[in-house]
């Protein structure tokens, strides 16, 4: 009973909230342009002033478990590489295959992932989660552009290093991560040398200034729901039947396969993992197809409905998946 009471409790309140603002468009209370707005404001603003947020937190850089980083970013790679390799043989449609790989490789990590993982673990999970995005979330940006150029379908795509570099550098998560780890390494420094200066606390004539880490701290709160309030309100359903082959495929591996997989291995072979770094783990692999993928797929001449269609189905499977994989952590003590 206690382990199905932990899993309704960490995912039913992200589930509720995209219900809501999928409820919310359909009455009308939410217009495309508002929704298009709010997700700018969700990558631009809130998520990154999250990210710092939880990063800030961390007391300092010997809290890293960096065997955690490692598995993370090399279970990512693996994966990609394994699911270019065998998508072709099973996908005819060049439009497609890079799309697929995408989906698999590629989770719902900085707006679901991370929420779930402060879910499952407090603030402890939401940090090992922040830490984690500083390496994921560029190797999920990377990684997808290889694979959708790829499989160009007119076969003439190139990889265009310069800019996909530059689209790394300059988005706003990965910026707003090793923002925190540059003020937080240099908060160790002041610890070290003494001098009682913090953004979470520092003192003026004897009295106790905090007012912007405050300001953070409320758009942090605030990340959250309002991210998963407008993920619901993009939901979109169409040309389900026609595509409910590769629908059905990419959900069972997607939610299912891979998570089981990378969790697991992580277990047997990963040293000194806690709670913190398992949900982040099923953040990182159990999450649903990102959002921005769809966008990427239009972009990059793949099969964007499809992209939609996987976005949006992952989500809804994720409800399920999700509990069943955080009942059998808890179950067997990874949580």
């Amino acid at each position: 009973m206690d382990v199905l009471v932990f899993s309704f409790n960490a995912i039913l309140p992200l589930v509720i909230l995209v219900a809501l603002g999928y409820l919310l468009k359909r009455i009308g209370l939410f217009s495309d342009a508002f929704l298009d707005m709010g997700n700018k404001l969700v990558f631009r603003l809130f998520l990154p002033v999250m990210l710092f947020y939880n990063v800030y937190n961390i007391a300092d850089f010997s809290e890293i478990n960096w065997w955690f980083v490692l598995y993370g970013s090399a279970a990512i790679i693996v994966i990609f590489a394994l699911c270019a390799a065998i998508v072709p043989l099973f996908v005819k449609e060049n439009s497609r295959r890079g799309v697929i790989v995408q989906a698999l490789g590629r989770s719902n990590y900085a707006i679901i992932g991370i929420p779930l993982a402060a879910s499952l673990y407090g603030s402890t999970g939401a940090a090992a989660a922040s830490v984690m995005s500083a390496f994921g979330i560029p190797l999920f940006n990377a990684l997808s552009v290889m694979a959708l150029a790829a499989f160009d379908r007119e076969k003439k795509a190139k990889i265009n290093w310069r800019k996909m570099l530059k689209d790394i550098v300059t988005n706003p998560l990965i910026i707003a991560v090793f923002s925190g780890l540059i003020v937080l390494g240099v908060r160790t420094l002041f610890v070290r040398w003494g001098w009682n200066f913090r953004i979470k606390s520092f003192t003026v004539a004897d009295t106790e200034v905090n007012f912007v880490y405050k300001a953070i701290e409320y758009i942090a709160q605030v990340t959250t729901p309002f991210a998963l309030i407008i993920l619901g309100g993009r939901f979109r359903f169409s040309a389900t039947k026609r595509l409910w082959k590769p629908i059905t495929a990419v959900c069972a591996l997607r939610m299912l396969v891979i998570p089981a997989a990378a969790i697991g291995l992580a277990y047997l072979i990963v040293p000194s993992l806690g709670g913190e770094h398992f949900a982040s783990y099923i953040a990182l692999f159990a999450t649903p197809v990102a959002v921005s993928s769809a966008v990427m797929a239009k972009e990059m001449g793949g099969d964007d409905e499809l992209a939609g269609q996987l976005v949006v189905w992952t989500t809804l499977v994720s409800g399920f998946t999700l509990f069943a994989i955080v009942a059998t952590c808890k179950a067997i003590g990874l949580l």
